[in-house]
């Protein structure tokens, strides 16, 4: 069995393939999926595939700081959000690079300007691999 990566409440997360240098996520057991904060979302087609391009502000009340990000629409489906409302994201996948680690996740996308952290990661990307110490930050 290979060892768990134990990380804190909150890490400094990379997302290379989306040009995300870091974001600071929030690490979410209670969070099935991963999301990350996203406005202007269009849908177009590459050789009969769907993709999405967004714009995302990857760093905490920074709205000058902006990275337009393009990546394959893997399914589009209904979310419910931790207000209890449902909401229908686009999921993508990409690669989390963090310290020394790297792996494929799956993430939505959604607004998130009023919340705290640009990121969260869900349950699903964390399965098998993380263990999370809530008194502990940025071990990666």
């Amino acid at each position: 069995m290979t060892a768990k990566i134990t990380v804190g409440w909150r890490e400094w997360l990379s997302l290379p393939e989306l040009g995300i240098e870091k974001v600071k996520a929030k690490i979410d057991t209670g969070a099935r999926t991963s999301c990350i904060h996203a406005l202007n979302i269009e849908e177009y087609e590459v050789d009969g595939e769907k993709w999405v391009k967004f714009i995302t502000q990857p760093l905490q009340e920074d709205e000058e700081t902006q990275v337009v990000c393009n990546a394959k629409v893997k399914k589009k489906k209904h979310v419910t959000s931790s207000g209890g409302q449902k909401e229908l994201r686009y999921f993508i996948e990409t690669t989390l690079h963090s310290g020394k680690y790297s792996w494929p996740i799956e993430i939505t996308l959604t607004s998130r300007a009023t919340m705290k952290f640009r990121m969260l990661l869900g349950r699903t990307a964390m399965e098998n691999r993380i263990v999370v110490d809530p008194a502990l930050s940025h071990l990666l």
